[in-house]
């Protein structure tokens, strides 16, 4: 049997599979899901174990990581597959169609919180698996499965528990699926991710609010200040002022300008999809340029003063902003940080104080288009889908995936297997049941094409 006689045959248990694990409300925030995050990990171990793999739910200081570990292959290359089990709050609940946590398969669709992002293409993975095994009676390659439960949550146990099972670990590439093709039937193949810095920056000026008929043009005004600090970081183009922001930057080489330029882009349908009318930003560059593969600076948040309706007459004695900057090779996020802290300081009104705190902070990956992994993925892209990938950068950040280049100095290779249009993070959030059964052929596909001869 082949694997897609193997689908085929089994599709509606694999739907039906992928439907129990998502009734799972595993919300990994929320402290009340907590053993419904844990259950979803026993999920996970259970379906590895039914596969014959030495599978352990390990302990972590928050939420527990799930390790999947094939039969031993002499001399083929060793692969880590990594997803997670966690997934977003389903909240505002009125705008959803139905239970978030109560899956419906209709017209090709399956609708749940968590069905793309990423339970259902982690899942895909592992069906995967089992669809290689029922065809050819083994695995081609030393195969580890990475599964957590806090992902959602910004992954703050993970890189610690990489880098103390580092041996157990140890792959030569990482298979990462936890984002999108560029569009339906369009294999994709997503070689760089930008980092990131997130900060937030406090301004004081007084001690206290102040009556601004009693105090107005004599104190300095936190609201003020806080104003020209951020309209300072950036020109009107989009261009960070910053001192050193771009001196690491890699600068865009032809080859990654022909790549960028010939995936299907419809800028049109972007404006209309995010709600706007022009799309700003850094001259020299175009919009797919600027959004994968150029650094940026936002204002993702701003406080300070009166919020309420009506009138209240007063110089606000503190303001906040909460700011983030998309990084990308060779950026470091603490040197963005300390850049930015340098550059407010220098540049804060008299009589305000300044403070930047760090809330997150993720270096870039890059893995490059002639890596060993990348061809193996073409051609087994190539096979499943029936023509070429297309080569993407991602403007999202993954900073696990810096973490498996930087402590087990593996490939890391991304192959979304959902949409751009899946709703992550939103109400109605979805998998076409197409993407979830191609995605297991791909899985399929991709080990046999990392396979390499023994030794």
């Amino acid at each position: 049997m082949t694997v897609d006689q193997y689908v085929a045959a089994e599709q509606t248990r694999l739907i039906e599979e992928l439907c129990a694990f998502l009734r799972m409300p595993s919300v990994s925030t929320d402290p009340s899901r907590t053993s419904a995050v844990r259950d979803a990990a026993e999920f996970s171990a259970a379906a590895l174990r039914r596969l014959g793999f030495k599978t352990d739910v390990r302990e972590t200081g928050g939420h527990p990581v799930v390790i999947g570990q094939g039969p031993l292959v002499a001399g083929a290359p060793r692969v880590l597959i990594y997803g997670h089990y966690d997934v977003q709050p389903a909240e505002p609940l009125e705008l959803w169609a139905h239970d978030p946590f109560d899956p419906v398969v209709s017209g090709g669709v399956i609708t749940a919180r968590g069905a793309s992002d990423d339970k259902g293409q982690v899942y895909a993975h592992v069906k995967g698996v089992e669809a290689l095994l029922a065809s050819d009676g083994s695995l081609p390659v030393n195969l580890t499965f990475l599964i957590e439960g806090e992902e959602e949550i910004g992954s703050p146990n993970l890189a610690a528990f990489v880098e103390a099972h580092a041996d157990e670990l140890a792959a030569d590439v990482v298979i990462v699926s936890d984002g999108a093709m560029v569009g339906p039937g369009i294999p994709t193949i997503t070689y760089g991710l930008r980092g990131m810095t997130y900060v937030t920056i406090r301004v004081r000026a007084a001690g206290r609010d102040l009556h601004s008929g009693a105090y107005g043009g004599g104190v300095p005004n936190a609201l003020d200040a806080l104003a020209r600090l951020l309209a300072g970081l950036k020109d009107a183009h989009g261009r960070v002022l910053v001192d050193g922001f771009y001196d690491p930057v890699r600068p865009l080489d032809d080859r990654e300008r022909a790549a960028i330029a010939s995936v299907p882009f419809d800028q049109d349908a972007f404006m209309a999809d995010a709600g706007v009318t022009a799309t700003p930003g850094e001259h020299g560059y175009t919009l797919l340029e600027r959004l994968w593969a150029r650094p940026t600076l936002d204002v993702n948040g701003l406080s300070g003063g009166f919020q309420g309706d009506g009138a209240k007459t007063v110089i606000a004695a503190e303001a906040m902003a909460k700011v983030s900057c998309r990084l990308v090779p060779d950026q470091d996020p603490r040197d963005v940080l300390a850049q930015l802290e340098a550059h407010l300081t220098a540049h804060a009104p008299d009589g305000v104080d300044v403070s930047v705190t760090a809330e997150g902070l993720g270096h870039p990956a890059m893995t490059p288009l002639d890596a060993p992994s990348v061809q193996a993925a073409t051609t087994a892209l190539r096979q499943v889908w029936g023509r070429d990938p297309v080569f993407a950068r991602s403007g999202g950040s993954i900073p696990v995936v810096s973490d498996f280049q930087r402590l087990l100095g593996a490939e890391t290779l991304l192959v979304g297997l959902g949409q751009e249009d899946d709703r992550a993070h939103a109400p109605n959030e979805k998998f076409a049941v197409e993407d979830y059964l191609q995605g297991i052929r791909v899985s399929a596909a991709l080990l046999r094409a990392l396979a390499r001869p023994t030794a």
